[in-house]
């Protein structure tokens, strides 16, 4: 499935928590303007460097496209999102398929009313895992709030649900995803303005509270010189966020357009990239379709980067990753 073509991101703190049978953050919102960065200074990953299989050709719950993933590096889990089958691009329906890391159904969730899944987070608590997302699809079928929620395989949830504790990081933004960096327990919030997409970096601790008002770091994203504005997902990892852009084979007349940039959130400057990947070059219809980062029991940081393949009414999922840091 097409994700929005990629535009921009900049800057705006905010927090305000409200209370319900969940809590909802109001967010009160600063003017825009080039955020004091914060991020501690990191290693990052190269992007020329090759990428590996974690598995190729599995099934997820329904058969559409998948749209991003996100691991619990607590509890060792694998979600991804995609469309509820038999609804429209825009109702924002959505279905996360838990996996094992071999690919193989675990449980799963529908989600009613959410968004388009292009990114998500899973907060390991315990032996739970909440899950964020974004909430509240607008008539484009994007969320235009956050929401937190736990993962109970076998259940439906609307966007209405008393089990949602919902926020709204920034107050004038018209839509919000979000993704974690599980080694650094960071909530990477991507959010629309008027003058398009921005990118802020929060402590999850304080976000899982109700608290946006001290953001790491503030930015607008910078425009990606890619062979494809077809924005499929982001990931962050340390002082740098990834972005994954491309389409579909068939969209792009077999040509292989999929690549990834690396940026500095300290500054809002592209670091590496765009570089084009080859990762799973064989696979048939091969969609660019989500980023995420998962620490190993070892300690090894990965980049995972997910693929759609497979023939209409039977998609399939496909990870691959790279670990080589600099």
């Amino acid at each position: 499935m097409t994700h929005e073509p990629q535009t921009t991101l900049t800057r705006r703190g905010l927090l305000r928590v409200g209370t319900g049978l969940g809590i909802a953050a109001i967010g009160l919102g600063y003017g825009a303007g080039a955020a004091a960065a914060a991020v501690p200074v990191s290693q990052r990953f190269d992007l020329t460097q090759p990428s590996y299989d974690l598995y190729r050709g599995k099934a997820l719950r329904d058969d559409t496209v998948q749209q991003g993933f996100a691991f619990d590096n607590v509890n060792r889990r694998l979600f991804v999102a995609q469309r509820r089958n038999g609804t429209s691009e825009t109702a924002g329906d959505l279905c996360i398929t838990q996996l094992d890391f071999s690919g193989n159904y675990v449980g799963h969730m529908y989600l009613t009313g959410f968004g388009h899944g292009v990114a998500f987070g899973a907060q390991g608590v315990g032996s739970s895992t909440y899950l964020w997302t974004e909430v509240e699809a607008n008539s484009g079928g994007y969320g235009k709030r956050l929401a937190r929620f736990k993962f109970t395989s076998g259940t439906t949830l609307s966007n209405t649900s008393s089990a949602l504790t919902k926020f709204t990081p920034v107050s004038a933004a018209t839509e919000h995803t979000c993704s974690i960096d599980p080694v650094n327990n960071r909530l990477i919030v991507r959010y629309h303005l008027s003058d398009g997409k921005h990118i802020a970096v929060y402590d999850l601790a304080a976000a899982t509270n109700g608290d946006f008002s001290s953001p790491l770091a503030n930015f607008k994203q910078p425009s990606l010189p890619t062979l494809s504005p077809t924005f499929q997902g982001y990931a962050a990892y340390g002082q740098y966020l990834y972005a994954l852009t491309g389409t579909s084979y068939e969209a792009n007349g077999g040509v292989v357009n999929s690549e990834i940039t690396s940026i500095d959130m300290n500054t809002g400057a592209i670091k590496q990239g765009p570089v084009l990947t080859k990762a799973g070059e064989s696979l048939d219809f091969r969609e660019p379709e989500g980023l995420a980062i998962y620490q190993t029991v070892d300690g090894e940081v990965r980049l995972f980067l997910g693929f759609a393949s497979g023939a209409s009414g039977d998609r399939r999922s496909n990870l691959f990753y790279k670990n080589a840091l600099v």
